[in-house]
């Protein structure tokens, strides 16, 4: 699921997109100043930023792109703002923004955009995301907020197959030979061993226990 922050003052605007990305199924954190938006960048690994630029308190939508941009050179960002004008839509790219968007604005055309933006930008088939984790498959490196998980050889083969094959229900031999390989003839408690660790370095996988059987990633 992306995570969407939406920095907007207007309080009923605010509600109303909320709404929508949630219909989009995203995940929406909402902000009503640039204040607490300020001192929440860098806490949380974001996907897709809504920066209003006329804020109703000192921070402004450009002082929050330039914190953003320090802390995430790659993070998308949409511009919105009441004022029509060249000027801010030009400050606003030559800032780091990927879109702009006039207010009024039609919510539908928000999330169009929105859509074609988060596409474009993850449309790498090298990179999974589950929850907070971002994988990259040819790096075989795992994020979560912007921080690696130290993975070894094994666990980062066993997070691939749980990641590549979400829902199915894995026995133990299963796991042993797909990971290990055919020619392992140890015993099997090695998997719960390598379960176990995983759990532990990334405790937002939902591995369920399928008891007397496997492990099933949901």
């Amino acid at each position: 699921m992306y995570k969407i922050c939406l920095v907007e003052d207007e309080v009923s605007l605010n509600n109303l997109i909320k709404s929508y990305l949630e219909k989009e199924g995203y995940e929406a954190i909402q902000f009503f100043n640039g204040s607490t938006a300020l001192e929440f960048i860098g806490t949380e690994k974001v996907d897709l930023w809504i920066l209003d630029i006329m804020l109703g308190d000192t921070v402004s939508g450009y002082d929050l792109i330039n914190k953003i941009r320090q802390i995430d050179k790659n993070v998308p960002v949409i511009f919105t703002s009441a004022r029509d004008q060249d000027l801010d839509k030009i400050l606003g790219l030559e800032l780091g923004g990927d879109d702009y968007i006039a207010k009024p604005y039609s919510p539908k055309e928000l999330m169009l955009r929105i859509n074609n933006i988060l596409k474009r930008v993850y449309a790498n088939t090298n990179k999974l995301k589950y929850e907070d984790y971002e994988v990259d498959i040819e790096k075989r490196v795992v994020t979560h907020n912007n921080k690696e998980v130290n993975l070894t050889t094994l666990e980062f083969d066993l997070l691939y197959m749980f990641l590549s094959n979400k829902g199915k229900s894995y026995s133990r031999d299963d796991i042993l030979n797909l990971i290990w390989g055919e020619n392992y003839f140890g015993s099997d408690r090695v998997v719960d061993d390598l379960v176990r660790r995983l759990r532990k370095k990334m405790p937002k996988l939902n591995i369920n226990t399928i008891y007397g059987f496997g492990y099933r990633l949901t």
